[in-house]
């Protein structure tokens, strides 16, 4: 029986990558690769039993988390994370004129912020226009010799490389997870969460984060999202480091926050792997 893992397509996507690395390190029987059309959507598919599995980006080394992404995971409460990938990113500028002729470049946004200084410093005068992905600005340049797209330089099929890499940070990646609606219990070494606290009072979230340090809790990262509701009012997520010393007082740590928190949201443990 085939497993159907849902990513940002459509092919040739940096996600596309991560799905089928992650697929291999999971194992995953008989993979079958589902392009959705924007990140809500690879969500939304897993979530409404369209897909077993889904793979999306959280966190950019450069532009910090992956903000849809996010959102969904807060959501919809029944996702859980069975393993992370971190992949470099190197981006490329492709088109089917030069680079003297360039008015016009298209690309996912968080692929045209990755680029904006390089953009800035070499085509100064160029428009920047978002797409749902990079690989769907590709299919969109191509015959183009005013427009150029921002992508991945194994997607570019007959568009000529003007530049590579042009990513502004050289150490440019993206962790990309994979999701599932099945909580398995993983032996890994690292944890994800979400909380949104009971009161925006002052010392509030810090009465949270010292409940999580009193267990021996790393956090290995914290971000902040707006719960939507009324201003002022935020969801946090965080990340902790596991090792065999503090796995079982992670298992205290919703009863240990119960008391501050509205809601909470335990996304799983899970391993971390990284691809050249």
């Amino acid at each position: 029986m085939s497993t159907r893992v849902a990513y940002l397509g459509p092919k040739g996507t940096y996600a596309e990558k991560a799905a089928k690395a992650l697929a291999a390190l999971e194992k995953l029987d008989s993979p079958e690769f589902s392009p959705c059309k924007g990140l809500r959507s690879v969500v939304d598919n897993l979530a409404n039993n369209l897909c077993e599995a889904a793979v999306v980006p959280i966190e950019n080394s450069v532009e910090g988390g992956v903000t849809t992404t996010l959102d969904s995971l807060w959501r919809h409460k029944n996702l859980f994370i069975h393993r992370a990938l971190v992949l470099p990113i190197k981006h490329s500028l492709m088109s089917s004129g030069s680079i003297s002729t360039i008015s016009e470049v298209l690309s996912h946004p968080q692929a045209i912020a990755q680029c904006s200084k390089w953009l800035n410093d070499n085509i100064p005068n160029a428009v920047h226009l978002p797409t749902n992905s990079t690989a769907e600005a590709i299919r969109m340049v191509k015959g183009s010799k005013f427009r150029a797209a921002i992508g991945s330089k194994d997607a570019s099929e007959e568009l000529n490389i003007l530049a590579y890499p042009i990513n502004d940070i050289e150490g440019n990646c993206t962790r990309f997870v994979l999701l599932s609606k099945k909580n398995i219990k993983v032996d890994g070494n690292k944890a994800s969460m979400a909380f949104s606290l009971k009161s925006n009072s002052p010392g509030a979230l810090l009465k949270a984060l010292n409940c999580i340090a009193n267990l021996g809790l790393n956090m290995s990262r914290i971000e902040s999202r707006p719960s939507k509701r009324e201003l002022g009012e935020y969801v946090f997520f965080i990340d902790l480091d596991l090792n065999n010393n503090n796995k079982k007082d992670f298992e205290n740590i919703n009863k240990e926050l119960a008391p501050l928190c509205n809601q909470i949201i335990n996304f799983g443990c899970y391993l971390g792997s990284e691809v050249e």
